[in-house]
């Protein structure tokens, strides 16, 4: 193929290009009005915090979520311990021995039954 055979295509490249390079900055400009909308800090091309988002109101969020998750931090502590003792429990050879007393308890009766003092 020769550079001549692409020429009528050019048209067709050029707005390919022209489209994708659109797609782009509408892209990035929707990415931008999400954050704001949602809350999130803007950055800068480096970085740099744009609006940092220092007002009481925000001071009052980030205080909030800071207790909640202490709260569930806690919690989760509290269902682990619990877990630890319920599979304790079960690991435990009391556990097997009920069940071991509640079969032989069954094979007795059955040898009563069989005799017919049941």
């Amino acid at each position: 193929m020769e550079p001549a055979d692409f020429l009528p295509y050019l048209g067709y490249i050029i707005a390919g290009a022209f489209a994708l390079g659109a797609m782009g900055i509408i892209s990035q400009f929707h990415m931008t009005r999400m954050k704001i909308k949602n809350g999130y800090p803007l950055e800068g091309m480096w970085g740099q915090s744009l609006k940092p988002g220092s007002d009481r109101e925000t001071a009052h969020r980030v205080t909030l979520l800071t207790q909640e998750n202490a709260e569930l931090r806690a919690e989760l502590g509290s269902v682990k311990d619990r877990l630890a003792n319920v599979e304790r429990i079960v690991t435990d050879g009391g556990y097997h021995l009920g069940a071991e007393i509640d079969a032989l308890r069954d094979r007795a009766l059955t040898n009563l039954t069989d005799k017919g003092k049941a």
